[in-house]
């Protein structure tokens, strides 16, 4: 995985959800609390998750297969997703399931030290965590507002890492509200009010996480500036006149596959054709060092094929082409 998938803020969201998972079990087993359970679940499930990341991007450093000739790249998305699965199921229903029968069976916090104590090193743990998932997303993120990050970043370890800490944060905040006004009034049933809160934030979580790594698994196009880049290289205005069409796919966060149709000089021999290829190809990498596997079509510029332009509903290359 490279310093863009966020290897180190996944190893450091790994470790502090492995701490903090542990001291809140106890949390839960010294005071009897739901959130504290509901917590320690959640914790439990987002180290599962960061070593899902883990292991998804050593899996697809694998090389490419005359099985899978363009590499592995999308196994980071694969494990993305059964990420947000996770955070679903294991995390979200179980803290709902929690909470419901908390409210249905309401008993008083034991030991109020231990829940208070445990959310209050936990936020400070998750804070740590938090902090160096933004430090390594400011390194690539540019212009880009944060939602923007997360709905366009094609490498899916940083936006499911910025999700889940953040969700921990507010998650641990509405447990220490819970169990705070349960101390406060006496009532074991804002515990339970506050884990069913944690439930339903972390499915909205995961749903969020779920629908952008289906976007990627799909397959998503170049971003908007690497599209401009790729399409300036292309054309040299000699041995490539025009562009006719052109399609782009991430094949991984890494990889990116060009298929374009170019216009050449229709006296051009196939020597100078070839080179005018190969050229082409040249200039792209140099230009977007992601776009590895290109494929260029040569043919005579005409203006029912250009008017194709990028629109995938239309026949690429456009009647007559």
């Amino acid at each position: 995985m490279s310093a863009s998938g966020g290897t180190k803020a996944i190893v450091a969201a790994l470790a502090a959800n492995l701490a903090i998972a542990v001291a809140k079990f106890v949390a839960f087993l010294f005071s009897g609390s739901s959130s504290m359970l509901a917590e320690s679940v959640h914790s439990l499930a987002d180290s599962g998750n960061q070593g899902l990341l883990l292991l998804g991007g050593k899996k697809a450093q694998r090389e490419a297969t005359p099985q899978h000739p363009f590499g592995y790249g999308r196994e980071r998305y694969i494990y993305a997703f059964l990420v947000s699965i996770v955070l679903f199921t294991v995390g979200g229903m179980f803290a709902i399931y929690e909470g419901i029968e908390k409210i249905k069976d309401p008993h008083a916090i034991e030991a109020w030290y231990w829940p208070v104590g445990v959310l209050v090193f936990a936020i400070i743990a998750e804070s740590f965590s938090f902090r160096t998932a933004i430090k390594e997303s400011n390194q690539i993120r540019g212009a880009q507002t944060w939602s923007q990050f997360v709905k366009r970043a094609k490498a899916p370890e940083l936006p499911v890492v910025l999700l889940e800490d953040l969700g921990a944060l507010v998650g641990l905040v509405l447990a220490l509200a819970g169990v705070g006004i349960a101390l406060i009034t006496g009532d074991g049933v804002w515990d339970g009010i506050g884990t069913l809160c944690i439930g339903v934030l972390l499915i909205v979580i995961a749903i969020v996480l779920a629908a952008e790594t289906k976007s990627l698994l799909l397959g998503e196009a170049a971003g908007t500036e690497e599209v401009e880049k790729i399409k300036a290289a292309l054309v040299d205005g000699e041995t490539v006149t025009a562009l006719i069409h052109m399609r782009t796919l991430h094949l991984g966060p890494e990889e990116l596959l060009v298929a374009a149709k170019i216009a050449v000089q229709h006296d051009d021999t196939a020597t100078e054709v070839a080179h005018a290829i190969n050229a082409a190809e040249d200039r792209i990498r140099a230009a977007v060092p992601i776009a590895r596997v290109i494929y260029l079509e040569p043919d005579i510029y005409n203006e029912a094929a250009a008017a194709a332009g990028t629109n995938p509903a239309v026949t690429p290359g456009g009647p007559g082409a």
